[in-house]
């Protein structure tokens, strides 16, 4: 085992010890170059349904908008392994294990070499069946099928990036996967522009420009990775299963993809209701997820630095700095959070139009922003505690809390008000209802439990 200042003096170049310094501004620092890649993640998307909308119609539109719920009802649960593994690799960081570290890094990319592959031929195979089964509108149904096969074909590429991020993520490296998706989402605007202005190729078009930007950001990333001489240098001959490693992954890492799943599974549920209602409301609300996207990246953000942070900051057994730390992600997140849903709701009418100038999307768009925007503090509070917990190998608690108020709860309010009234309003008030609920058991949580000496916990057992 090697100490934790050889770590941290040898690899300072490429990585962050966020267990010494000013905790804050070592968050701030960490957080703001994730929102920053937020963004121009989120421009990926919204890259497709802006340049969709504007050349190809409302029908193409909502072929694309509408796929953001299946899409990462697909993706979210390997997403959640590689954020267990992210956990783990940040632990041992912290705790000054290279061996270790290492072990994590190559068995997480094994990991996920074969979930991309899965998730190909699953993607592929079924994307029909999922999209009649999400009773997608006849009139969108081929340009959706299309999409959805063309962007499944680039799962492989989808899965590598978020595990390379979660690598760089929790060995404190934000600013590199910034670096890679600034020049990925430029190569996704151009080729979309390309694709659809220039060559007037169909909406299939939009997907194959996402998936060759992704797979850049994945080339970029391996590149970097394998540099040697560093605490985290990949070796192809390295990336295997190591059965302990893989089961600690796993352990920290389930969770986390279940949780994923289940809001995914919900939310495709509440996308199936959404569809009854028709084209229109179904580019409305998936004009309405692209717009919400932008107002989650503050606490996407704040959450991942809290996450690596807690995780270093526990495993060098730095208990009151870790609780200083998920203090202050909490209120940074609740407080940008809600300070953006201010500025959506006043701005809704814009916003919509700028996809969509059909009255019928901007009515129904700005009906749904103005029923949620102003509770966005409630969805900021339920994740920043949801990851504090996953930061100290709480990862069970987000999931049982996830399961019970955003899936079941909220399915069985949807369905019941459904059976009685076929009134969309209700559908979009079934969100910050769930937010509201969870919100308050993730506060006794917080309060009354002890997630402090989660992992101290888990090595008892083993022993």
């Amino acid at each position: 085992m090697h100490v934790k200042q050889n770590i941290t003096k040898n690899h300072s170049a490429h990585t962050r010890d966020m267990t010494q310094g000013n905790p804050y501004s070592l968050m701030l620092g960490f957080a703001l170059p994730i929102f920053l890649s937020q963004v121009f993640q989120q421009l990926y998307n919204t890259a497709d349904a802006f340049i969709v909308g504007k050349n190809l119609g409302t029908n193409a539109l909502a072929a694309v908008t509408s796929s953001g719920t299946l899409i990462f009802l697909m993706i979210s649960f390997f997403a959640g392994i590689a954020m267990g593994a992210g956990v783990v690799i940040s632990r041992y960081f912290g705790a000054g294990d290279e061996e270790q570290v290492s072990r994590a890094i190559h068995t997480v990319l094994a990991f996920g070499l074969a979930a991309g592959v899965i998730l190909t031929a699953v993607g592929v195979a079924f994307t029909p069946t999922f999209l009649v089964w999400m009773q997608t509108d006849p009139e969108v149904l081929p340009e959706a099928v299309s999409y959805f096969r063309y962007y499944f074909l680039g799962s492989l590429a989808l899965v590598l990036y978020n595990v390379c991020r979660s690598i760089m993520n929790a060995l404190g490296d934000s600013r590199r996967p910034l670096y890679y998706l600034i020049f990925s989402s430029v190569l996704n605007v151009v080729l979309d522009v390309l694709f659809l202005a220039g060559f007037h190729w169909g909406v299939w078009a939009a997907a194959v420009a996402t998936v060759i930007s992704q797979a850049a950001s994945v080339v970029l990333c391996m590149i970097h990775l394998m540099k040697k001489g560093n605490v985290f240098t990949v070796e192809w001959r390295k990336i295997r299963f190591h059965r302990e490693m893989l089961l600690e992954i796993i352990r920290n890492g389930l969770p986390s993809g279940v949780q994923n799943s289940v809001i995914a599974f919900a939310n495709v549920i509440v996308q199936s209701q959404i569809n009854s209602f028709g084209r229109l409301a179904m580019a409305a609300y998936g004009t309405h997820a692209k717009i919400e996207g932008f107002a989650f990246l503050p606490i996407t953000s704040f959450n991942m630095a809290s996450t690596t942070f807690i995780s270093q900051n526990l495993g060098a057994k730095q208990y009151d700095r870790a609780k200083k730390g998920a203090r202050f992600s909490i209120l940074a997140a609740v407080l940008s959070a809600e300070a953006i849903g201010v500025c959506c709701y006043l701005a809704a009418p814009h916003l919509i139009g700028m996809f969509d100038q059909t009255p019928g999307v901007i009515e129904l768009g700005v009906r749904q922003a103005h029923t949620v925007a102003l509770f966005y503090c409630l969805l900021a509070f339920s994740h920043a505690v949801a990851a504090v917990c996953r930061g100290a190998g709480k990862a069970f608690v987000p999931m049982c809390v996830m399961l019970a108020v955003w899936c079941a709860l909220r399915i069985t309010y949807i369905v019941i008000v459904m059976h009685f009234t076929h009134d969309i309003s209700y559908i979009y008030w079934a969100y910050p209802l769930t937010w509201g609920i969870s919100s308050v058991i993730y506060l006794f949580y917080y309060l009354c439990c002890d997630w402090v000496h989660g992992f101290d916990k888990a090595e008892m057992k083993k022993k």
